[in-house]
């Protein structure tokens, strides 16, 4: 089979493909025409989040038969117009779930010590150690919006910092304790309105867009800190900084925008965000396992075996 990978990925991902006598093309940075242009030459197409699979580009894939994202979300992917056009679209659950939660981690604790404006203090040469008084993680109460892989590992990596976390996931309709003892509620208030920390694990589906917006904000405890490392929309931009100006929220961490790269930078502007541009899943070691996983799932379908990890079917 002929298969394009249109994003830069791990040398293992056509490496595999290639020994496993599948043709491979890699070409980076192809725009959406230049797309259009070739895709009816291949039968596998493989993206992270930079190619936008649009109905269009679809329409003109006359032989494509699976669209792989190496990562979780498939938001860049028009999952309906290929499945009416019964192209299979799979992605790689799991394989980047720890690089984001320690990310999540790193931003929680950038964010308490407020480490960003004391690192860009002293660099400009000035000496204000009373400024930055922080807080410690331990025995601060986290709130979790959202009960997937990256949220569970997250509750694991902050339990062990000493932390409580509750858990609502819309979802999940009743109130339970998991095996490692998170405490899943079915109160969205209730965690909003106790929790030190609030990160955002939700996945980006019609529901969910601006799922956090102005009334949410008004029932957070004041003084919480706010990470976002899941998808952009699924928190409103506006509300969140009208959430920073009102003091509801103390500081915020971003990973993710509503539009990438942004256009409006008055949000990342502010003194008390901390923003990165999209790095969750940037480590070594998860572009790997997510270039193994996609490769090694097209190879399993192409003969014939299991199709998994397919998300329209």
């Amino acid at each position: 089979m002929k298969i394009l990978i249109s994003d830069k990925s791990s040398p293992k991902c056509a490496e595999l493909l290639r020994g496993a006598g599948h043709e491979v093309d890699e070409i980076i940075g192809l725009s959406p025409q230049e797309l259009k242009e070739i895709i009816n030459k291949y039968d596998g197409l493989i993206v992270r989040s930079a190619t936008k699979v649009t109905a269009d580009i679809i329409e003109a894939a006359t032989k494509l038969k699976v669209i792989g994202r190496a990562g979780t979300g498939v938001d860049n992917i028009d999952v309906k117009a290929a499945t009416a056009h019964d192209i299979v679209v799979m992605n790689t659950p799991g394989g980047n779930s720890n690089a984001v939660a320690e990310l999540v981690l790193a931003h929680m604790f950038a964010l308490a010590r407020d480490f960003y404006n004391a690192v860009s203090s002293l660099k400009e040469e000035r000496w204000e150690k009373k400024k930055f008084k922080g807080f410690e993680l331990s025995g601060k109460q986290l709130g979790l919006l959202g009960y997937g892989r990256v949220s569970r590992l997250v509750a694991e990596k902050a339990m062990a910092l000493g932390m409580h976390v509750k858990c609502f996931d819309p979802k999940i309709r009743k109130n339970l304790v998991d095996e490692n003892g998170v405490q899943l509620t079915f109160s969205l208030e209730e965690v909003l309105s106790t929790s030190d920390f609030l990160s955002v694990h939700l996945t980006k589906r019609e529901e969910t867009v601006n799922f956090i917006a102005k009334p949410q904000f008004q029932l957070m405890k004041e003084g919480v800190f706010f990470v976002n490392c899941s998808r952009g929309g699924i928190v409103n931009e506006t509300d969140l900084l009208w959430a920073l100006e009102n003091d509801i929220v103390r500081a915020a961490a971003l990973d993710i925008y509503e539009k990438e790269p942004p256009e409006d930078f008055t949000l990342i502007h502010h003194s008390r965000v901390i923003c990165t541009p999209h790095i969750g899943a940037s480590t070594h070691e998860a572009q790997e396992k997510v270039a193994v996983m996609i490769a090694q799932q097209f190879i399993d379908m192409f003969e014939g075996k299991e199709i998994r990890n397919a998300v329209n079917r």
